[in-house]
């Protein structure tokens, strides 16, 4: 029985010893962190919007090369 007690005993104080060991972010670190997520969020976005027009782009260059080729075999 004293064995058991020893043993959650040390398996107790270890645990303790872990979590307030670790460090704990302040308010301004989380801002800050949540700040940078969502600018390389927006970032992501903005990238794929570029995308997106480029291939838009693209579809109206191979559309008017289409019509050309459509005019001149006319």
């Amino acid at each position: 029985m004293k064995k058991i007690i020893l043993i959650l005993a040390l398996v107790f104080t270890t645990s303790i010893v872990f979590t307030s060991c670790r460090e704990k972010k302040t308010t301004n670190e989380k801002i800050e962190e949540a700040i940078d997520n969502i600018g390389d969020e927006l970032e992501d976005a903005s990238d794929d919007v570029k995308d997106a027009v480029e291939d838009v782009k693209d579809e109206i260059e191979e559309i008017k090369e289409e019509a050309k080729k459509d005019i001149v075999k006319s």
